[in-house]
């Protein structure tokens, strides 16, 4: 059994062809998994589809990129949404200093103000990084994220950036670039992580593994990336699944 932690099934990519990936996922193992809706247009659908599928759930949150048309009763909607009974996490959540579309004063209140509220209701975070590695976890830190725990969300930090974030009692997820030929410095970062602060995930329908590298990504294939860590690890490819599995399952509290 596989648990892809971070999909977006809610996408426009799969408008056509949806219940064909997810049935191609099941097929392949993949049994659970976590739809993550960050704005107007994804958090609804992330619901419905969560609500279809009795082991799909879903996590809410406000996306950087999009943090400039933030307004304060999208705050109120997620923490009703919160109370989901198949919301399982807040986010995803963060900064993005690549995609320059939101002013990194106001990404910044957004990602605190979404902290704050998972500490509020006492819900997990999936954290959103791109080139501000140094910035998440400082305000991570300031506002003691390590109260509620999260996960590093396609993990592109460095050795050092993995002992901070385990420090804040967060888990690392790791996902197509583990399997890039080019990828030498996530390789090793797999190599470091504790197994049991390990996860993986798709980002789909973004980030295919090799040899999809290029193409839409999909929940199927997280068994390439769960073999490319047994390789690094010089484990079973079983054994990564089974453990990934478990902190999975542990990290969003589901019981079943």
């Amino acid at each position: 059994m596989l648990f892809d932690t971070h999909v977006h099934l809610n996408a426009r990519q799969y408008k056509d062809d949806r219940e064909e990936v997810i049935q191609r996922a099941f097929a392949q193992g993949v049994t659970h998994m976590v739809v993550v809706g960050f704005d107007d247009e994804t958090i609804p659908l992330a619901i419905e589809i969560a609500e279809k599928y009795d082991t799909i759930y879903a996590a809410v949150g406000w996306h950087p990129v999009d943090a400039i048309h933030y307004e304060e009763k999208h705050l109120a909607y997620l923490e009703r949404l919160s109370k989901h009974p198949k919301v399982v996490a807040l986010g995803e959540m963060g900064l993005d200093y690549y995609w320059d579309t939101s002013p990194k004063d106001i990404q910044e209140q957004v990602f605190r103000k979404q902290i704050q509220l998972a500490k509020r209701v006492n819900m997990p975070i999936i954290i959103h990084n791109r080139d501000a590695t140094e910035d998440v976890i400082r305000i991570l830190q300031e506002e003691n994220a390590k109260e509620i725990g999260g996960i590093m969300h396609c993990f592109s930090g460095t050795a050092a950036d993995v002992q901070a974030c385990l420090d804040m009692n967060f888990y690392i997820s790791l996902g197509g670039p583990v399997t890039f030929k080019n990828a030498k410095e996530v390789q090793e970062i797999a190599k470091i992580i504790p197994l049991e602060r390990l996860l993986i995930e798709t980002d789909c329908p973004y980030l295919a593994p090799h040899p999809y590298r290029g193409k839409r990504n999909e929940p199927a294939y997280v068994s390439f990336i769960a073999e490319k860590i047994a390789e690094l690890k010089e484990m079973d490819v079983e054994e990564v699944g089974e453990v990934t599995f478990q902190n999975a399952m542990k990290f969003f509290r589901i019981n079943k």
